[in-house]
């Protein structure tokens, strides 16, 4: 039985839909919300129910497998490279060396290169007029050498590695022409270098100690290959350099001073500014790019040479060579040790001091400083 509501108007029984809701579309299963259980624990704290994520949806037709790894960018693969060319080489100059080594020691054992060391001990027979000690101009030598060399090669690797210089230098002759800071230090350093190559030449020839760096006979050469064995074979050569150097020492030291360092003084003339540019058969004579490719191989050569020259120097009697070289004395104290250490010093806090503000305030006095 329906009763009313004093009105006339019917009231529907509990349960059954009212006329308005009976036309309302019903919601299909897809897309009705979802409804998540309250855990027991919320409904205890009156934090109510929490909704469950909905899972995800693959589309129809869509692969189900991980996304591919993207691809190695060009600067990812070039830094990878950067790390394993070098252990690569490293490996193989180990490899090398060993094998090197055995076999200098296994040629020592035959009757034939037993008696090559004993014809040729690996160093020349000096003129009876050659001086004899080091003199103390040759010790400042040691010094600058060292100290120009190891800011030249930083220095150049500066220039190398800054594609757009932070500060420039421009020359009181020539203000539109515009430099970066460190090739102008690098080219400061090549004319200092140079001067001080000129007064060793000098004083080579003058004194009479050219015979000692310059071969005097053509047994020098079975001497090399004899002293290059001996070395090898980890059986060195005795080692008296206050009196003589060996063969292999006099054709390096002799390659060094007159191949090597003209090269390198040419080279990088050409590639300068100082470079006669309006002389067009000059230029044509000695192309930049052949002064590129020399250039850098020869810095190369002379990073090579000093290293094995210093580890040659501390490991054949490390006192009194650094005697005969810093000290000019024949003895084994740590005089010489004492002067080695301090260059060393020197060198570093150079190295370390050597920042674009320093260069900057040193260039002003030479042209004009600008920053971009």
């Amino acid at each position: 039985m329906v009763g009313g509501d004093g009105g006339g108007t019917p009231t529907p029984r509990r349960g059954l839909p009212g006329p308005n809701e009976a036309s309302r579309p019903v919601p299909s299963v897809a897309e009705a919300a979802p409804v998540a259980e309250a855990s027991p624990l919320s409904i205890r704290r009156g934090l109510g129910s929490t909704p469950a994520p909905s899972p995800a949806v693959t589309p129809v037709g869509a692969s189900s497998a991980p996304p591919a790894a993207p691809a190695e960018t060009p600067s990812a693969r070039r830094t990878r490279l950067r790390w394993r060319v070098p252990v690569l080489v490293g490996a193989a100059v180990i490899v090398l060396g060993i094998a090197a080594v055995l076999t200098a020691q296994w040629l020592r054992q035959l009757d034939w290169v037993d008696s090559f060391l004993l014809r040729y001990p690996g160093e020349s027979r000096l003129p009876d007029n050659a001086p004899v000690g080091i003199p103390a101009w040759l010790g400042w030598q040691h010094f600058l050498n060292a100290f120009f060399l190891v800011l030249i090669v930083r220095s150049g690797l500066r220039v190398r590695g800054e594609p757009r210089p932070a500060v420039s230098w421009s020359p009181r002759w020539n203000p539109n022409r515009r430099i970066s800071i460190w090739l102008w230090f690098h080219q400061s350093l090549d004319l200092l270098w140079l001067l001080n190559g000129v007064v060793y030449v000098v004083l080579l020839f003058v004194t009479g100690h050219w015979v000692r760096v310059v071969p005097t006979g053509w047994d020098v050469v079975p001497n090399a290959i004899s002293a290059a064995l001996q070395y090898v074979s980890l059986q060195w050569p005795t080692e008296n350099g206050w009196v003589n150097y060996n063969s292999l020492q006099l054709l390096a030291y002799c390659f060094t001073v007159f191949v090597a360092a003209p090269l390198a003084i040419a080279s990088g003339l050409r590639m300068s500014g100082l470079w006669p540019a309006k002389i067009g058969w000059l230029s044509r004579l000695v192309p930049i790019e052949a002064a590129r490719r020399v250039h850098f191989p020869i810095m190369l050569y002379f990073v090579a040479f000093t290293t094995v020259h210093v580890l040659l120097v501390l490991s054949t009697g490390a006192l009194r060579n650094l005697n005969h070289m810093y000290a000019s004395i024949d003895a084994v104290n740590g005089i010489g040790l004492a002067v080695f250490v301090a260059s060393v010093a020197v060198t570093v806090a150079a190295w370390v001091l050597a920042r674009p503000l320093l260069l900057a305030g040193m260039a002003r006095a030479f042209g004009t400083v600008s920053g971009r």
